[in-house]
C-alpha cells in the first residue's frame, strides 16, 4: 500500500483537517491511518475571511496569509506522521487544496478564474514531502467550473451497482454528488451550508458555529424571508454550477434582511438560514436523484442534528445518515478526497468528472512541487 496525505481547509474557515491514507491497488481500497485537525487562530481566520472580498494591499496580505496557512498545514502533517508512526520518506505525496478566496469560473472573459491561497513550495520545504496543489485551475482551463472536485472520489468509495446514492457535503457550501445506478455521476453546489449560519451565530454570540444547531432549533422559520432568499437565481440554475463566498456572503444576507419584518428575532433568522440549506439540498435530491433511497452526509453539517433532522423531514423516503455509517467519518471525507486526488495526479490519472464540472474532457489535475533537494 502507498501512503498519501490529504489536507483540507474549506469555506467554513474552522481550520485544517488532514488524513494519512494508505491506498491499495484499487481506488476504493483505502485505509485511514491517522486523522488530525488544527483550528485557525482568530487572526488568521479573520484575515482569510477578509481576503474573500476586495481590500487594500491584497497581494501582500494574501502572500503572508498563505505562508501562515502552510504553517498550520505543516503542523497537521507532523501530527499525522506522529500519530501513525510513519516517516516522511514513507509518504508519497501531500494533496494540499489551499484556501479558496475567489471562485469565478466562466466570468468576465469567458474563462474566469479561481484563487486558492497556498504556498506549496514552502510546504514541501517544511515537510520534506512532495506536494500536489492547484487542483481546480486545470479543469477551468478546459472550460469547466473547477468544482466540485470530490465526485470522482465519492464514486470510487460510495458508488453501488444497481443503486442510486446521494453524497452531500455540508461544509461552508453544500455540494451534492449523485451516483446513479447506471454509472453516471453528477455533482454541483446546492448553495450555502454553514457559511451563513456560522456568520450569523458569530455576529450574535461570538461563537464560531451553532453547536448541534441548538440555536436554529430554538427559532421559527420565517416564510417571507425564506421565500426572498430562495428567489436568488442561483438556486434554479441548472448544473454544472459552483458557488462560494463570492455570492453567499454578509452583503447577500443583509440585502434579504432589509426587506424582512423589523420584529424578526435573531434565532428566527438562524432557523430560516438552516431551512434554506435543508430545502435547497432536498429539492436538488428530489430533482436529480428521485430514485435514491440513501443520502450520505459528510462535512461539519453532518454533526448538526437540527440540520440533519430538517433534511430527513424534507426527504421522508430517503435514509439520511452520516458517511460514518458507510465506513468513513464525516469529518475525514474531504481530506481523504484530496489524498485521493494527489494519488491520481502522481499516477497521471484524471481527477475531474466532465459531466460534473462541464470541462471539455478528462484532465489530470494538480501541480507537483517536489521535495527533493538537488546538488
Amino acid at each position: 500500500m502507498t501512503n498519501y496525505i490529504g489536507l483540507m481547509s474549506g469555506t467554513s474557515l474552522d481550520g485544517v483537517d488532514g488524513t494519512l491514507v494508505a491506498f491499495g491497488e484499487s481506488d476504493a481500497d483505502l485505509q485511514v491511518r491517522a486523522h488530525a485537525h488544527r483550528p485557525f487562530d482568530g487572526a488568521l481566520r479573520s484575515e482569510l475571511l477578509a481576503l474573500n472580498t476586495p481590500g487594500p494591499a491584497e497581494l501582500h496580505r494574501a502572500a503572508l496569509a498563505a505562508n501562515a496557512l502552510v504553517g498550520v498545514y505543516a503542523d497537521v502533517v507532523k501530527a499525522l506522521l506522529e500519530k501513525s508512526g510513519t516517516s516522511r520518506q514513507q509518504v508519497r505525496a501531500i494533496g494540499a487544496h489551499g484556501q479558496t478566496v475567489r471562485h469565478r469560473p466562466g466570468e468576465f472573459d469567458g474563462i474566469g478564474y479561481t484563487v486558492q491561497l497556498n504556498a506549496p513550495a514552502l510546504l514541501a520545504e517544511h515537510t520534506g514531502i512532495d506536494v500536489v496543489a492547484d487542483f481546480r485551475s486545470r479543469d477551468i482551463a478546459a472550460g469547466g467550473t473547477g468544482a466540485p472536485l470530490v465526485p470522482a472520489f465519492h464514486r470510487s468509495l460510495f458508488g453501488r451497482p444497481g443503486a442510486t446514492v446521494g453524497v452531500l457535503n455540508l461544509g461552508g457550501i453544500a455540494n451534492l454528488t449523485v451516483l446513479h445506478r447506471d454509472g453516471r455521476t453528477i455533482g454541483f453546489d446546492c448553495g450555502p451550508a454553514n457559511v451563513l449560519v456560522d456568520l450569523w451565530m458569530h455576529r450574535h454570540s461570538g461563537a464560531p458555529f451553532d453547536a448541534d444547531g441548538a440555536w436554529a432549533a430554538s427559532g421559527t422559520v420565517m416564510p417571507s424571508l425564506l421565500a426572498s432568499m430562495q428567489a436568488d437565481p442561483y438556486f434554479t440554475r441548472s448544473p454544472p454550477k459552483s458557488t462560494g463566498r463570492d455570492l453567499f456572503d454578509a452583503a447577500w444576507l443583509e440585502r434579504h434582511l432589509r426587506a424582512a419584518p423589523s420584529s424578526l428575532r435573531a434565532q428566527d433568522v438562524q432557523a430560516t438560514l438552516a431551512e434554506l440549506t435543508a430545502e435547497a439540498c432536498a429539492q436538488d435530491m428530489t430533482h436529480h436523484a428521485s430514485d435514491a433511497r440513501d443520502l450520505l452526509v459528510c462535512g461539519g453539517g453532518a454533526l448538526n442534528s437540527d440540520l440533519m433532522g430538517r433534511l430527513a423531514r424534507h426527504l421522508p423516503l430517503v435514509s439520511v445518515r452520516s458517511t460514518d455509517s458507510a465506513g468513513l467519518p464525516a469529518n475525514q471525507v474531504e481530506a481523504c478526497a484530496f489524498a485521493w486526488l494527489a494519488r491520481a495526479s502522481i499516477e497521471r490519472k484524471p481527477g475531474n468528472v466532465p459531466e460534473v464540472t462541464g470541462a471539455n474532457g478528462l484532465r489530470v489535475l494538480g501541480a507537483l512541487y517536489p521535495a527533493d533537494i538537488c546538488g
